[in-house]
């Protein structure tokens, strides 16, 4: 395992586009695409960026546990992309991958109080979004949601889909993670805490996107965020001395006292 020092930022992207031959999992388009966009947004925003393509599934879990203990500044934000259900991804290998494995790497010394992202582009189930608007809470049909403890402390994940929903892909790149490359190549965006920037990312892919198709017509997708968040973080900021604007991914302690009480092609 190479040596790095932990004066930067990292982001670690890897994607599965092609599945071993005999695995029954289809190609998934636009993958490329995503990658080479993800790379070019988060280098200028001065991540240092590796990127691994087409890995089976112990391949990837051997990864991640390497990447747990390396060194980072502030950051580490993984994204991974592949083929999924409920709680894991597939490798190339058609092997799954449980995401829990995954975030039980960084409940570790080397990443403790540092801030982890993940972003997953991946189905979780079969179920399409219909995009059903309803008027009053009473309405929504009630789920029960366990969040899962076997992510760490200051670790946000994001999901490209709701749980038992499916996620939406093209040649073009994956809905989720170009929107997320907008969102960052904007002005503003940027210096948003990361709930906040994660609202408006969730808002944009669920009311600009609607998939065509005779079988997909109007389907649409709502990404999910599941936050273990203990302080405001800001991952993307650049220091600004005149703004105020807080530092490259520092983060800030949320003041207790003043808080207010309130109670395509499918991947």
């Amino acid at each position: 395992m190479p040596l790095i020092r932990g004066d930067c930022n990292r982001a670690l992207l890897v994607s599965v586009g092609r599945f071993d031959h005999g695995v029954v999992l289809n190609k998934r388009p636009g993958v490329s695409k995503d990658v080479k966009r993800l790379h070019r947004t988060l280098f200028k925003l001065g991540f240092k960026v590796d990127i691994h393509t087409d890995l089976t599934s112990e391949e990837i879990f051997q990864l991640f546990m390497e990447e747990s203990q390396r060194p980072v500044k502030d950051c580490f934000l993984a994204v991974l992309s592949s083929h999924g259900e409920e709680g894991c991804v597939f490798g190339a290998d058609g092997k799954p991958v449980r995401l829990s494995h995954i975030f039980r790497y960084f409940d570790n010394k080397y990443m403790e109080s540092k801030t982890k992202l993940f972003f997953i582009q991946a189905c979780r189930g079969d179920d399409l979004d219909d995009g059903v608007e309803v008027d009053s809470v009473d309405s929504v049909v009630k789920e029960s949601f366990s969040p899962d403890l076997s992510v760490p402390i200051d670790t946000a994940v994001m999901y490209a889909s709701a749980p038992g929903y499916a996620a939406f892909t093209n040649p073009q790149g994956s809905v989720f993670l170009q929107t997320l490359c907008s969102l960052l190549e904007e002005d503003g965006n940027q210096n948003l805490e990361l709930t906040r920037l994660m609202t408006r990312l969730s808002h944009r892919v669920a009311y600009t996107f609607q998939a065509k198709g005779r079988d997909l017509n109007g389907k649409k997708e709502m990404p999910c965020l599941l936050s273990r968040m203990t302080r405001e973080v800001y991952p993307f900021a650049e220091t600004k001395k005149d703004t105020g604007v807080l530092g490259l991914s520092t983060s800030a302690m949320i003041d207790t006292e003043n808080v207010r009480k309130r109670m395509p092609s499918i991947s």
